[in-house]
């Protein structure tokens, strides 16, 4: 990977590691998956945004395989999203084959065009929702 889009990398991450997420989280009104960590086994929290169409949540992961829920999907895809205050259980499905730029033309403004100018490498992920 080239000096720029690694150190985009780093400096995206960070701050949202340390600084956009914890805030987020604490927001009753953002959209939250609650992932299962891979190594730790413990509920990780991260604010997503997307659209819930039907029994099916979408959104786009702004690094791909890169990113660390999307780490923990690959270890066990059973996930948690919470939507406009309210939890539904659910799977989680990587979606390399989707077009993600395309997905974000239909998930919600903001959060795509943040997605668009901060990610590289992104991946649609759809979460089916069973309860």
């Amino acid at each position: 990977m080239s000096r720029y889009p690694e150190l985009k990398y780093r400096t995206v991450t960070t701050f949202q590691r340390r600084i956009g997420n914890p805030l987020l989280r604490r927001l009753p009104v953002q959209t939250l998956l609650e992932t299962t960590g891979r190594t730790s086994g413990l509920p990780r929290r991260t604010p997503v945004g997307g659209r819930l169409t039907g029994r099916e949540f979408w959104f786009v992961s702004e690094y791909g395989e890169r990113s660390q829920y999307v780490r923990n999907i690959k270890a066990d895809p059973r996930v948690r999203i919470r939507v406009r205050g309210r939890w539904y259980a659910g799977v989680a499905r990587l979606m390399p084959e989707d077009d993600p730029r395309a997905r974000l033309r239909s998930l919600p403004r903001f959060n795509s065009a943040a997605v668009r100018a901060m990610g590289a490498g992104l991946m649609t992920v759809r979460v089916d929702v069973t309860g």
